[in-house]
């Protein structure tokens, strides 16, 4: 069993091979979301080692006999467990018989991506036992390739939704002096946090009621906590020098991760909402993102402009 700071001296160790694609399992994402909603020591976790060599641990809280992802899937899009590549499936067979001795009987692992590695390696384990075992889609993740240049991530738009992102982006233009501005830093990260959270809550009465004050103190921790460690990307679209829209997204690994936005209704016929999000994917492109994801969530303007759905599914299993 592994605690927190092991964790995250495992995630700060280069020299380590462990596979984490998934920014919603990183140290820090599972230590602020249990402080912020839960109470008392964070869980230690189980991991798989093999001779010194650790292969992967699994990010469960165990309450009586059912396991479950530490997380929540309002503000993780997906979860799942961290592996050394090429050893999902000795890691499952492991993990699984040491939570059976421990008195698991149920696994409920929720959200997961169908493409993930542990989805398949959990899936022939439990056959092979013949254990009770559910995988069901329940939502869908939206990303993409990213082209080298701007010009070819329009050309590989359809001939219709490239035409309308043009006539937008030359609509607001002519509203005004436009800029896309990024913020980054820790501090001014702090302090513009407060301009998108209201936002946030003047675009829809849906995110408004979402954006309770234990949820807002959540997004202002993870902000800052993430611009330290120089993911965060906190981007306004200004019209003349007001704020019309803002999105917030993480630069991990090789890909942009949209998270959330908001806009200012006054600007609606400028298809504020829209266009923050175009130009977050054009900032992308220009800083040599390879992929862009504008995470869970089938809204259409997501497949317009180019995104490919992966499965979002939960995982039920009987143990033993």
């Amino acid at each position: 069993m592994e605690t927190i700071e092991s964790i995250l001296g495992f995630w700060q160790d280069s020299s380590r091979t462990l596979c984490w694609d998934c920014l919603f399992v990183t140290p820090v994402w599972l230590r602020l979301w249990w402080t912020v909603f839960q109470s008392g020591p964070i869980p230690r976790f189980p991991a798989v080692w093999r001779e010194g060599e650790l292969l992967g641990f699994a990010p469960l809280v165990i309450k009586g006999e059912t396991a479950t992802f530490i997380g929540s899937p309002d503000v993780c899009d997906y979860l799942d467990m961290v592996v050394q590549p090429g050893s999902p499936d000795l890691f499952v067979e492991v993990l699984l018989e040491h939570l059976v001795e421990q008195g698991v009987r149920r696994l409920d692992l929720q959200p997961v991506r169908r493409d993930s590695k542990i989805v398949a390696s959990l899936g022939r384990f439990l056959r092979l036992k013949g254990w009770a075992y559910t995988c069901i889609d329940e939502d869908v993740s939206l990303e993409m390739k990213l082209p080298g240049t701007w010009d070819a991530f329009l050309h590989g738009l359809s001939a219709k939704d490239r035409h309308e992102i043009r006539r937008k982006l030359r609509r607001l233009h002519k509203a005004g002096n436009i800029r896309l501005r990024v913020v980054d830093k820790p501090d001014a990260v702090g302090r513009e946090m407060e301009a998108f959270l209201r936002l946030f809550h003047m675009s829809r009465r849906d995110k408004s009621l979402f954006m309770t004050e234990t949820m807002a103190s959540f997004f202002r921790k993870l902000a800052v906590e993430m611009a330290a460690l120089n993911i965060m990307k906190l981007m306004f679209l200004d019209v003349n020098e007001d704020t019309a829209a803002s999105v917030m997204c993480f630069d991990y690994g090789e890909s942009l991760y949209l998270y959330n936005n908001g806009y200012d209704p006054r600007y609606l016929p400028l298809s504020p909402g829209l266009m923050s999000k175009v130009m977050s994917i054009r900032y992308a492109v220009e800083n040599g993102k390879s992929e862009y994801s504008f995470l869970k969530g089938s809204e259409a303007y997501k497949y317009r402009l180019g995104g490919k759905p992966i499965a979002i599914c939960r995982c039920e299993a009987r143990l033993g």
